[in-house]
């Protein structure tokens, strides 16, 4: 069995966090030059919308695991439960995605296993 270095571990940990924290460091000075209404930032915005759109269609029409075994009209109706508490909570993401996930629990406990 590999036995740690308490010191090795502490020095792992530190590389890690000066590594991310240079990135994230420097997307702070980086970011107060950016104006919102900036052609980039509506491209970056645009990107981040489509990936997390096919994210979301891989998860639905493909998904893995347990979340595999609800059937396809189950999924799609927690994601139309979903999109219609985001469209009527003024564009909230968290309540969107809070009842898309209660609506396939609820969904799979009504199935039965």
């Amino acid at each position: 069995m590999i036995q740690h270095d308490d010191w090795f571990m502490l020095l792992a940990l530190l590389a890690a966090f000066a590594a991310n924290e240079v990135w994230r460091s420097l997307g702070v000075v980086l970011s107060a030059r950016l104006r919102e209404d900036s052609a980039l930032f509506a491209w970056v915005r645009m990107v981040a919308t489509a990936l997390v759109a096919g994210l979301v269609a891989k998860l639905v029409l493909s998904p893995t695991g347990a979340f595999g075994q609800a059937p396809l009209w189950l999924r799609l109706a927690a994601v139309g439960c979903g999109v219609a508490a985001y469209a009527a909570g003024r564009r909230s993401m968290a309540l969107g995605v809070g009842v898309s996930a209660a609506a396939l629990i609820a969904g799979m406990a009504w199935l039965g296993p």
